[in-house]
């Protein structure tokens, strides 16, 4: 492999700024996030997520609709959910909605389904946590028989049974693909994960929130492994990992600006869930070399990306950049340094001998 994909993804926060107290509109936010991904392109960056909350905290709460109007306004990018919530959906409208986002945008748009790292969803839904497991089992499967099939027989316990049911629009007919959504799991690092996603020969996207990213290599070799030996194309092997990052023109800025937005994020979780609360010692423990968080300037940002794909060998790398409603004129210098500053190292460092 000679390129290593880079990329950002966002909730699309709107917490009050911890450092100023000013809160942006969510309506002013969409705009910032369409803006934030239009630069990502101009700046040579491969991949934006967009994410779903259903909290007063961020203003995404449908990121296809967010999604269609970035590839609306965009030519070469790839735009994706980050995640979709598909156990609180109906993965038959899911299917429609990506696939018609897809030949919108000629292939660029990518789904990635999750369980979700919030529960709000299973409520206003009317889905019970008892079935929190069954729920996603059911629907991913659901979701990949129609990406297969068409049309399409199915029964299940969460939804009204399918007979020989015509589901349309059909994705893009991309080259070596054909007429196939691309469909990839998220996970926060449980072994059965990585082999279900094997198994199904899908992609997998890491979510790296904490400790160290190079001790999920064994994960990734359950994943790999899993997908060979269940007869899977290996150019359709796929792992990506998510984690929290911010980039300042040098580290000790990039350290000292990020703080205050990721304990505020923190904090409200730790609060929300009896967790530890955050402090400074846990920040920079993790911010430094080895740590989940890349946060720094670029050369240094650059080596650490390089070094963990010494360790994963992944293909892609995407950073939250954007916790507790970060300014837009720092979001927007954090992705011109990813993509101007760091992207082309990275490149170069990982293109092959000669």
């Amino acid at each position: 492999m000679s390129d290593l994909e880079l990329g950002l993804y966002t909730f699309g926060d709107i917490h009050p700024d911890p450092v100023t107290g000013e809160r942006v509109s969510p309506a002013q936010r969409l705009a910032d996030v369409l803006e934030r991904i239009r630069l990502a392109e101009e700046v040579g960056l491969d991949y934006v997520g967009v994410g779903e909350h259903h909290r007063p905290e961020y203003a995404i709460s449908s990121p296809s609709t967010v999604i269609a109007a970035a590839l609306a306004q965009t030519e070469r990018i790839t735009v994706g959910s980050a995640v979709t919530v598909l156990s609180t959906e109906d993965p038959v409208r899911v299917f429609q909605q990506f696939a018609t986002m897809d030949l919108i945008s000629r292939g660029r748009v990518e789904l990635l389904a999750g369980r979700g790292s919030f529960i709000e969803s299973y409520p206003l839904f009317g889905a019970s946590l008892d079935d929190y497991d069954a729920l996603y089992d059911e629907k991913i499967a659901l979701l990949l028989q129609i990406d297969q099939q068409n049309p399409v027989t199915w029964s299940g316990r969460f939804r009204a049974a399918l007979d020989h049911a015509l589901v349309l629009p059909r994705p893009f007919d991309k080259p070596g693909r054909g007429e196939h959504l691309d469909i990839a799991v998220a996970t926060g690092g449980n072994p059965q994960s990585s082999v279900r996603a094997g198994v199904l020969g899908l992609p997998i996207s890491y979510a790296i929130i904490g400790g160290q990213p190079a001790q999920f290599a064994p994960l990734v070799e359950l994943y790999r492994q899993a997908h060979t030996e269940s007869g899977h194309d290996a150019a359709h092997r796929f792992v990506s990992v998510a984690g929290m990052g911010f980039l300042a023109d040098n580290g000790k800025q990039a350290r000292e600006f990020f703080y205050p937005y990721w304990h505020e994020s923190m904090r409200r979780i730790a609060a929300e869930r009896g967790f530890t609360m955050p402090n400074r010692i846990s920040y920079e423990s993790q911010a430094a070399r080895g740590g989940a968080y890349f946060v720094g300037g670029p050369e240094e940002i650059a080596e650490r990306i390089v070094a963990l794909h010494g360790v994963l060998h992944h293909d892609r790398q995407a950073f939250q950049m954007d916790l507790s409603g970060v300014p837009q004129r720092e979001s927007l210098h954090a992705i011109e340094l990813l993509g101007i500053r760091v992207a082309p190292v990275v490149r170069a460092a990982l293109a092959p001998a000669g």
